[in-house]
């Protein structure tokens, strides 16, 4: 049957139904075969123009385990996690019942029939529907089945939510379109959910529905870590060291696959790239360290384990100055932590990363647009400050689908950094591998088999000339003009961003993926508090200016992150005085899970409620009273 044939006229939209504005969430089974069902469900919603945004969260094995998929859909454009879901999809016989119970009054259950929960609570709309009478009778085969059961909840969606079935025949079939066997298949299922749905629910709406928008029209859908190998692969990278590691893994493997389409000689056919899986973490940045050395432009990723694995070969690269790119993709820790949870746990680890007086620059994407950017601009800095740079990402970045604009193409040459000429050499008249002569702490460096002198690098102790030594004055000298170096550094690392409101005598200060609930929590501050914040982004380390004159600016500032200790924080608190760190409050979101506005909004309310408490009332008191202001 054709999808035209299964379309009936849109049911009319209620006033009572939300249109453009739910999170809805699908409790399935770790390897059933459901993220490619939730991808074209995803996918369907953003190609009728609805901002959209996509979160898997997902068990640390193969297969088996509950993993639970949320997608937001809202015409505001939030896109941050949503605490609260409006309608749950139960296919998990292990989680159901407590999937049901944590559900608000009045949101839609769609579910396995045999699980039978309309018989758990009675103040929610059940959608029973019989999966497994409906997939066999789509698909003879069954060893299959399992593998296509999920999409009949896909079109059991677009039924009750309005989304149009040839939008998500042509989300599946662009997820599918290179297995003509499985796409005929999940088409199949996908029109038999439909069909149900159309038989059996068209008296029970459910109040929520998709509107056709132009959002999303210019945009596209990509994972983060796949942005950043697009942004390797623009930056120049020729070689690539790495050891697995959940969440970095897709980001080499992607890379991998781009180098391979567009790095390949055409004349000879050969690689004009180096690829290696390395053992273990240790010897994938010391292979990184060793090209680095050589002139490549080299890079690996990895995550928190992995980064404790390196830090000596970072303060190796660090004391030596040579390049390298280190995607870290954080996850929940310490030790093996929660593989597959999100987190910023690592910022103050990484930041001084090996044993001794290290300051090492971190970039600090909150998006795809930057993942891509920042990689180009990891390798510049890289080999402008001869030094370790840190792609500080994580799981919520790398590993969910964001929308994005199209990534400009890079119209700016490489910037290789201080690189010995003869023009060079014949201005400064004396060279030293480690010898500061303009004043930026940074030196020239040679490359083996260009011009210049032999090619020294030392990472034990050296002085000016690279020549081993252990005298006082030599090392205080070469790591005086480290920290230098590092200074100098504050001037070229992505400036943050500003959103400066007049009047406002509330600041918050974020980074990274935090950006979003951030964006949507200050509008809630706003409407719900009377509250007017100013904003501003942290985009790097070292910090800039900008970071001090902000908080100077205001009475309270919060600085929003996603780990226990309040590690940007703490960071803060080495550069600012004691007025400035008095006016700093710690808000901090650790549970695994990507931090959502709501979150931020009710821990700011409890503090400004505090901050305008009298002696004599009690804090609750004073939230109390603030609610009822509302």
């Amino acid at each position: 049957m054709a999808s035209s044939d299964l379309l009936a006229a849109p049911a009319a939209v209620s006033s009572h139904t939300r249109v453009n504005d739910f999170s809805i969430q699908v409790a399935t089974v770790n390897g059933s075969g459901s993220q490619t069902a939730n991808l074209v469900l995803l996918r369907s919603i953003f190609q009728m123009g609805v901002p959209v945004s996509g979160k898997n969260l997902f068990p640390s094995n193969i297969a088996g385990l509950p993993t639970w998929y949320t997608i937001r859909a809202n015409r505001h454009g939030y896109i941050a996690r949503k605490k609260e879901i409006d309608l749950l999809v139960a296919m998990n016989p292990e989680t159901a019942r407590e999937d049901v119970l944590a559900l608000e009054p009045g949101c839609a259950v769609v579910y396995d029939e045999t699980l039978k929960l309309d018989q758990v609570r009675s103040d929610l709309a059940f959608y029973p529907v019989p999966f497994d009478k409906i997939v066999a009778e789509v698909c003879p085969d069954a060893r299959l089945r399992r593998l296509v059961r999920n999409m009949i909840y896909d079109g059991v969606l677009s039924r009750l939510l309005q989304i149009d079935l040839a939008e998500m025949d042509k989300a599946l079939t662009r997820q599918l379109k290179k297995k003509a066997k499985a796409l005929a298949l999940n088409l199949a299922a996908l029109q038999a959910g439909f069909a149900y749905a159309s038989e059996h629910f068209v008296d029970r709406p459910v109040p929520l529905a998709v509107e056709r928008m132009a959002e999303t029209q210019d945009l596209i859908l990509i994972e983060g870590n796949a942005a950043a190998a697009l942004g390797c692969l623009m930056a120049g990278v020729t070689v690539v060291s790495w050891y697995p590691i959940t969440p970095s893994s897709s980001l080499c493997e992607t890379l991998i696959d781009y180098l391979r389409k567009y790095r390949m000689d055409p004349e000879t056919g050969k690689a004009t790239f180096a690829v290696v899986q390395a053992e273990d973490e240790i010897a994938a940045l010391g292979m990184v360290v060793g090209a680095s050395w050589a002139g490549a432009r080299s890079m690996t990723s990895t995550s928190g384990p992995g980064i404790s694995l390196m830090a000596e070969f970072t303060g190796l690269a660090y004391y030596a100055e040579l390049p390298a790119v280190i995607f870290d993709v954080q996850r929940v820790g310490p030790s093996t932590g929660l593989p597959t949870r999100t987190a910023q746990g690592d910022i103050a680890f990484v930041a001084g990363l090996s044993h001794g007086d290290t300051k090492h620059i971190l970039l600090l994407p909150a998006s795809v647009a930057e993942s891509y950017t920042m990689a180009s601009q990891a390798f510049d800095l890289a080999e402008r400050f001869q030094t370790p740079i840190f792609v500080m990402m994580d799981l919520d970045l790398g590993m969910n689908t964001w929308m994005a604009e199209p990534f400009p193409y890079p119209d700016a040459p490489l910037d290789r950094g201080k690189v010995l000429t003869p023009e060079t050499l014949q201005a400064i008249g004396e060279w030293g591998r480690y010898k500061d002569v303009d004043g930026d702490g940074i030196p020239y460096r040679t490359l083996p088999g260009q011009f210049g002198p032999s090619f020294f690098t030392r990472g034990s102790g050296h002085n000016a000339k690279a020549q081993y030594s252990e005298k006082a004055d030599d090392y205080t000298a070469n790591i005086d003009r480290l920290l230098r170096k590092f200074e100098t550094a504050r001037a070229h690392v992505p400036q943050p961003e500003l959103e400066a409101v007049p009047g406002a005598r509330v600041g918050l200060i974020a980074y990274g993926t935090s950006h979003w609930a951030i964006v949507e929590s200050r509008d809630q501050l706003r409407q719900e508090l009377g509250i007017e914040t100013s904003y501003l982004r942290v985009r790097a380390y070292p910090f800039t200016h900008h970071v001090a004159e902000f908080i100077d600016a205001h009475d309270r500032v919060y600085v929003v992150e996603q780990n226990r200790d309040g590690q940007l924080f703490g960071l803060l608190r080495q550069e600012l005085s004691g007025a400035q760190i008095g006016k700093l409050t710690s808000v901090r979101h650790y549970n695994g899970l990507p931090i959502d506005a709501r979150s931020v909004t009710e821990e700011i309310r409890a503090h400004e409620s505090r901050m305008a408490l009298p002696p004599e009332t009690s804090p609750e008191d004073a939230v109390v009273g603030a609610e009822e202001a509302v």
